[in-house]
């Protein structure tokens, strides 16, 4: 399934993300795409930090952007937020990515460095608007998430 999403403000990308976070779910992986500076690092951060809210956790949420992978961990699943953007596909399971596809919610900048090993549940493609803002192009596997985009969409 597919959608284009208008996100005219940050906090616009922000909400979005804020109201994935119930539906996600262990072993769900979430792609996201786009330019640089398009809002991949703050929407994961913003799915990160609303899921460490509900924990009663106040943390800061770093970008992977050097460290490759960044994991947190919750009482139902761990989340990894990974950005691939400096990353070879030789290097995929020296990350240990193989083994949390199952038991963690993955949240993977630059995914067209994966090659086709992993399918997503969600994937967004992030870019800038015309008239400002970003705009968000979404497709879904589980039907989970169809209410959500729905409610964006025109």
């Amino acid at each position: 399934m597919k959608a284009v999403i208008a996100l005219p403000t940050e906090q616009d990308t922000i909400a979005l993300a804020q109201k994935l976070k119930p539906l996600i779910t262990k072993g769900d992986h979430i792609f996201l795409s786009g330019d640089l500076g398009a809002g991949k690092s703050l929407f994961a951060r913003a799915v990160i930090q609303s899921k460490m809210a509900d924990s009663g956790m106040i943390e800061d949420v770093p970008s992977p952007s050097f460290t490759l992978v960044q994991t947190y961990e919750f009482e139902d699943f761990d989340i990894w937020h990974v950005d691939l953007y400096r990353l070879e596909y030789a290097d995929l399971e020296e990350l240990g990515l193989p083994e949390a596809m199952d038991d963690a919610v993955l949240i993977i900048e630059w995914p067209d460095r994966l090659g086709d090993q992993v399918i997503p549940a969600l994937s967004i493609d992030l870019g800038f608007a015309d008239a400002g803002g970003r705009i968000a192009n979404v497709e879904w596997t589980l039907k989970k998430f169809t209410k959500l985009i729905a409610e964006y969409s025109p």
